[in-house]
Formats: C-alpha cells, sequence, structure tokens
C-alpha cells in the first residue's frame, strides 16, 4: 500500500447499505488499496458477477476481484446462501480471493457459522476503519504488487 501504486486489482464490496458501501469504497479510495472498487447490492449480483469474471478469464472483461466484502444479511441471496452458490459452483477454487464477513450484529451462531467456510478469513463490524483495512492488507497482501 504505497502512496503512488494501489496494491489491488480489485475489491468487491457485496452488501445492501448504501451509507455502508459509500464509507467503505471512501476509505478504500482513500488509503489506496485497489484500482477499482465494484458495489454489488447482493449474494446473487456477486455469484452472477464471479462466475463471469472468474471462469472466463480469456472471454470477459470483467476482472476477478482480490478481496471481497461480504455482509451476512441481505435480501435476494444473503451472505452465507452466497458462500454455499460460491463453493457449490467451484468459485472458491481461486486461491487468491479472500473473502471477509461484514455485520453489524454479529451474533455467535454466526460467527461460529462463519468458521465452515474456509475462504473467509474474518469478520469485521460495519463499516470498515482504517485499522481494519491495515490489518488486512498486513496479513493477507503482504508480498503482492
Amino acid at each position: 500500500m504505497t502512496a503512488s501504486q494501489p496494491t489491488l486489482d480489485l475489491v468487491l464490496l457485496v452488501d445492501d447499505d448504501d451509507t455502508t458501501n459509500y464509507l467503505n469504497k471512501r476509505l478504500i479510495g482513500e488509503m489506496q488499496v485497489a484500482k477499482e472498487i465494484m458495489v454489488l447490492k447482493n449474494g446473487k449480483e456477486a455469484i452472477e458477477y464471479l462466475s463471469e469474471a472468474c471462469n472466463n478469464k480469456d472471454e470477459s472483461e470483467k476482472r476477478c476481484p482480490d478481496l471481497i466484502f461480504l455482509d451476512i444479511k441481505m435480501p435476494v441471496m444473503d451472505g452465507f446462501t452466497f458462500l454455499e452458490e460460491y463453493q457449490r459452483r467451484g468459485l472458491d477454487a481461486s486461491e487468491h480471493i479472500i473473502i471477509m464477513m461484514l455485520t453489524s450484529s454479529a451474533s455467535f451462531y454466526d460467527l461460529e457459522r462463519i468458521k465452515n467456510y474456509k475462504r473467509v478469513k474474518k469478520h469485521y463490524s460495519k463499516a470498515l476503519t482504517k485499522h481494519d483495512l491495515k490489518e488486512i492488507m498486513a496479513e493477507f497482501f503482504v508480498n503482492k504488487k
């Protein structure tokens, strides 16, 4: 995360909350974490995007994300249903994608359930903070240039 060059190509924000998306997108932009930040409103939109972007690398103009921030509670398809579908379709075969869960009220049940998904590295409370992003970049993307 240098001042001149963003570390990641694409960060995907999957959340139905406009305020959270605005704050997270602004923070990621200010900290120059990624060249591109994309917002999708639910898990179904994210599955459709990832199916196209990550499976057809040569044919698609869409990029596969480096990092996904995934809300737990969303309409249409929530975070856990997204994760089930993500695994079912084999989208989790892409080793480089890191998923972080976002929540405004994490229940013990949700936190325990997150442990069932190897792609989900951690959970964070909404909205992200500078400390959160620095921690994520240091732990998971330190060698990415």
